[in-house]
């Protein structure tokens, strides 16, 4: 099992108001899995993918990942949970706009404690490239590509470290349907090639990407349910386009 949460709740108090954005949310996810989590603003998906990604920490309930409980996790131990098993991917794609590329897809080993070869780096970051189709702008600047291409630069970089989760937070918000279905496609390849994927999303075209969806609304899950007539993928040829 990768994730578990049992009875998750997060609340947020301003200045003596509490408000629940988040209540007894349980569900298991294994690895391999691709799982949309849908509702209206508001419901709580984004606080729920951001307990799961270990940006904040809830109020109550459990939280484990890969067997270990994260509740109890140190502060560094969850800056090393980030870096190392989870792979962020943001709708408004996070790329530094004055540097290359590759100096963007690199950030997360240069953050890595093993300190990896320039070599070691370098093959890594070109790896990642190709599994977006994006090896052939590696020394481009992040600015002088179309957001369908950047947000591919951002799983890129997601995928670089080889995370054991990656979390997509509205990944095609901020693109027009052509590049967001680019977006979908490979996100679901890289699904079927064995990467667990998290995905929050409004958009019901997205979420049929997914092989099961949890609905959410007014802080609580109230469905859980898999995708019948999942999406397929064009070829490689098609989607790289």
């Amino acid at each position: 099992m990768l994730i578990s949460v049992k009875n998750l709740c997060k609340e947020y108090n301003n200045e003596g108001v509490i408000t629940k954005a988040l209540c007894g949310v349980s569900f298991d996810i294994e690895k391999g899995e691709f799982v949309a989590i849908m509702g209206p603003s508001g419901s709580g998906k984004s606080t729920l993918m951001q307990l799961l990604g270990f940006l904040d920490r809830p109020t109550d309930g459990q939280y484990s990942f890969e067997g270990r409980d994260a509740l109890k996790l140190s502060d560094d131990e969850l800056a090393f949970f980030r870096n190392q098993k989870i792979g962020f991917v943001f709708q408004s794609f996070n790329l530094l706009p004055r540097t290359t590329v590759f100096e963007n897809v690199e950030l997360p080993l240069l953050y890595d404690e093993r300190k990896e070869s320039r070599s070691l780096i370098s093959k890594k970051v070109h790896e990642a490239l190709r599994a977006v189709g994006l090896e052939q702008r590696i020394n481009n600047f992040s600015n002088q590509l179309s957001g369908g291409e950047q947000q591919r630069v951002a799983i890129a970089r997601a995928l670089v470290n080889d995370p054991a989760l990656i979390l997509a937070d509205e990944p095609t918000g901020n693109l027009d349907s052509k590049n967001g279905l680019q977006i979908m496609k490979i996100l679901q390849r890289l699904n079927d090639q064995g990467h667990t994927i998290v995905m929050v999303t409004h958009e019901t075209y997205t979420s049929e990407h997914a092989k099961r969806i949890i609905q959410m609304l007014d802080g609580k899950m109230v469905d859980d349910y898999l995708v019948k007539n999942r999406r397929i993928a064009d070829g490689e040829e098609e989607l790289l386009k």
